[in-house]
């Protein structure tokens, strides 16, 4: 019996106190995803108003005795106000301007940087830069300005009179809306962000600490992305934007002088240097063709040589050729040579041989 009251005293003053603080951050939950929603606050609005009552009751009856002060702030809702809600006024325009321009000029870096003392004349600075020269020899420079919105007109209208305008685009985009929108949601995420750290401060566990340094980390990003959004509007709609292109003209090709009609020696001129051109090409050609007319007349040669060492074949039924006969003693009949085939026989020379009858 001592050991349960002893532990009811070591741990019923804490029980009580830690059921509260896990009922306070589940209202605090649900009243921070309520603040940075913001939407469908009329489809929604009865159930999650009911949910968050019955779970801050225990905070209520606790803080029912300290006044209306005390129990809004257990609800995590604002203290109610006897006086009568004042209308909001009109939040202020916000713009995001932008501006491109492209301009002819005789001297692209002269229009430059022209240009880079308009903008800090006006309290601006250049965010970019770029020159160049082209395939053609002309310049171009392209300047990126960042001016103040109340000096944007001023310092367009600048520019355009520093040349020959070829383009002109501008560009005005009212982000009023989502400025407040930004506005508003970084507000609700600060409070939220310090009633995690209120309720770390009372913390009497250690789960108690772990889950609420958990949501305080998460509720923290989130702040921290909405204050980058917030920075990027202000900045867009703080300063305007130009983009200026200066072009030179481009650079014209030498004229080449006229030339006189063409006289005799010009002809004359002309046909040599026909006639050496059809020279030389039919050099050309002799001299691609010689190898081959060397090899056809060394064919042509030993064809010849062979020819002439062979012995000619007598022609069918050609007559045959005789040699004359050599002459003899007087009254006696010629005789042919020696190793030629032999003449008519003599009738009256009774020794000669009969003659041969060849067809």
């Amino acid at each position: 019996m001592h050991t349960q009251r002893t532990q009811h005293r070591r741990f019923g003053g804490y029980g009580g106190y830690g059921r509260r603080t896990a009922t306070a951050l589940a209202a605090l939950s649900l009243t921070g995803a309520l603040a940075l929603t913001g939407c469908s606050a009329a489809g929604s609005g009865a159930k999650s108003d009911e949910s968050v009552a019955d779970a801050a009751a225990p905070r209520q009856r606790e803080a029912a005795g300290k006044g209306p002060a005390a129990a809004s702030a257990a609800t995590g809702a604002p203290a109610p106000s006897s006086d009568k809600d004042q209308p909001q006024a009109p939040a202020r325009t916000q713009i995001i301007r932008t501006a491109t321009l492209g301009v002819e000029t005789a001297d692209a870096q002269k229009a430059a940087a022209g240009a880079r003392t308009a903008a800090e004349g006006a309290g601006g600075y250049v965010g970019n830069e770029t020159t160049g020269r082209g395939h053609d020899g002309a310049m171009t420079s392209t300047v990126t300005l960042r001016v103040p919105a109340g000096r944007f007109d001023a310092v367009l209208a600048a520019m355009e009179g520093s040349g020959k305008l070829l383009e002109r685009k501008v560009e005005a985009q009212d982000v009023t809306q989502k400025v407040a929108d930004v506005d508003s949601r970084v507000t609700s995420q600060r409070a939220s962000v310090g009633r995690v750290r209120e309720l770390m401060e009372k913390a009497s566990s250690l789960g108690e600490v772990v889950t609420l340094e958990a949501e305080l980390s998460k509720r923290q990003a989130d702040l921290e992305s909405l204050l980058a959004q917030q920075t990027a509007l202000k900045d867009q709609t703080s300063l305007g934007t130009i983009t200026l292109t200066f072009s030179e003209p481009a650079k014209e090709a030498a004229k080449e002088p006229k030339k006189a009609d063409p006289g005799f020696t010009d002809a004359l001129a002309g046909g040599w240097k026909a006639f050496a051109a059809v020279v030389l090409y039919l050099l050309m050609a002799l001299a691609a063709a010689s190898p081959f007319l060397l090899a056809g007349a060394f064919l042509l040669f030993c064809f010849r040589q062979f020819r002439t060492w062979r012995p000619a074949k007598p022609k069918p039924g050609a007559p045959e050729r005789r040699l004359p006969a050599q002459a003899g003693p007087v009254g006696q009949t010629p005789r042919p040579p020696a190793g030629s085939p032999a003449g008519p026989a003599d009738p009256a020379d009774p020794a000669a041989p009969a003659a041969d009858v060849r067809d």
